[in-house]
């Protein structure tokens, strides 16, 4: 598999989990979060949309962008803090379901994506 086909499956992790929150962010909030913070108002859908959006457009650079040794290799890295962010609002202070988890798998995917990504891409 080339550099660039694993940004594409790097690209799709983004795509998919972030056109789920922006197209229907109810649905996230019914699925992942724990009954007592799901808000009412339109506040909490609002901002699951924006997190999607966020996503999507991430998803247009890890597309499009020209991936390095180095590029994989922060990007793996970076993935850290989201990956505790997962854990912590999970286990620790529990506001996600186990539904929730998704979001960690993603990031667990895209992450051994990056130790590929670094391993083909050229020097």
């Amino acid at each position: 598999m080339t550099a660039k086909r694993i940004q594409w499956f790097i690209a799709a992790v983004f795509f998919i989990l972030g056109g789920w929150a922006m197209l229907a962010p109810g649905s996230v909030i019914a699925l992942t979060f724990r009954p007592e913070y799901r808000l009412g108002g339109t506040i909490l859908p609002f901002t699951v949309a924006c997190f999607g959006s966020q996503a999507m457009i991430s998803g247009l650079f890890a597309a499009f962008s020209r991936f390095t040794r180095l590029t994989f290799l922060v990007y793996g890295v970076a993935l850290a803090p989201f990956l505790m962010f997962d854990v912590w609002f999970t286990w620790i202070d529990p506001i996600f379901t186990p539904v929730g988890l998704l979001d960690a798998a993603g990031n667990v995917v895209m992450l051994g994506l990056c130790v590929l990504g670094w391993r083909r891409a050229p020097e």
